[in-house]
């Protein structure tokens, strides 16, 4: 059956022609809305390790990380190429020279075809674009900037420290240069209506935006939501609410923006709620049926 969404797997197979896997990479930065250059206690869903793996408290280098995770997701994804993906907290918040210095190491280890740089769109300026569009002209690079929501009153509520014209800023800016430029959007976030988010999904699709990771908005231990969800201000999406809104979301995508992800992946230790959010896979079911029974695609409401 023909795929109804653009994932990152076909993708891939496209650009190299096999399997390619992406490896988390800690890199040990921080963010500059918890160490107190914009704010403090970061957003309101984000805790200590800000989806990170702790690999560099424990030592750990960038080369170790990654020839650590190359062998086990080699065998079971059958993977010969890997991108080395900076994840946690934002990997451009740092001096370009040490920026370079890392991601150097890790296009140095064998079989890494490219890099992956989570950020935020407000730690972005043109040395580190210069660095990456040099990088772009031999090795595969996406920079993943953080949206989450196209409205500022959103962004305010979760404390992200930035507002949507500054996401648009950092598109304009980096496009062109030969990086593929990625979003993260999360889904149900506190005091959004089903229009709010459809008029994301349409602000990402008049941008040049190579690639969404779509995330549901759960509830993780020791952050601010939590105190929030305790006290009953705040309600988690229910999993077919959430299956049918990404649905939506992927009807106004153009058909060229790649899906790299349609759910998060939550620490069982770590997560409140919704319990549901560990049922990856029946969740990912659960889209594909919608799909198929509404018979309707990534771009189908797509209006250029």
């Amino acid at each position: 059956m023909k795929k109804r969404y653009y994932d990152l797997n076909t993708y891939f197979r496209k650009r190299f022609g096999q399997r390619v896997h992406k490896l988390s990479v800690d890199a040990g930065l921080s963010c500059p809305n918890r160490d107190g250059a914009i704010g403090f206690g970061g957003c309101i869903y984000c805790n200590a390790k800000g989806s990170g793996t702790n690999a560099h408290a424990k030592g750990m280098s960038i080369t170790q990380q990654l020839e650590a995770s190359k062998t086990p997701v080699a065998k079971r994804f059958k993977a010969g190429k890997f991108i080395a993906y900076f994840q946690s907290f934002t990997n451009t918040y740092a001096p370009v020279a040490h920026l370079k210095q890392l991601y150097d190491e890790a296009l140095c280890v064998p079989d890494i075809a490219g890099l992956a740089i989570g950020t935020r769109p407000d730690c972005i300026n043109e040395p580190i674009l210069e660095l990456l569009h040099d990088y772009a002209k031999k090795h595969l690079i996406w920079i993943e900037y953080g949206l989450q929501s196209s409205h500022d009153k959103t962004l305010s509520l979760i404390n992200r420290g930035h507002d949507a014209g500054c996401f648009v800023r950092a598109v304009r800016a980096t496009a062109g240069r030969g990086i593929l430029i990625g979003t993260h959007v999360i889904l149900g976030l506190p005091g959004e209506s089903r229009q709010d988010m459809h008029a994301t999904a349409d602000f990402i699709a008049r941008l040049p935006i190579n690639g969404v990771k779509l995330h549901l908005f759960y509830v993780v231990r020791n952050t601010p939501i939590e105190a929030l969800y305790n006290q009953g201000k705040y309600t988690c999406m229910q999993q077919r609410e959430y299956a049918e809104m990404v649905c939506d979301f992927l009807e106004r995508l153009p058909e060229h923006i790649v899906i790299q992800r349609l759910t998060g992946d939550p620490h069982p230790r770590e997560l409140i709620a919704p319990e549901w959010a560990l049922q990856k896979q029946q969740t990912l079911d659960l889209i594909k049926q919608i799909l198929q029974k509404r018979n309707t695609w990534q771009g189908k409401l797509f209006k250029d």
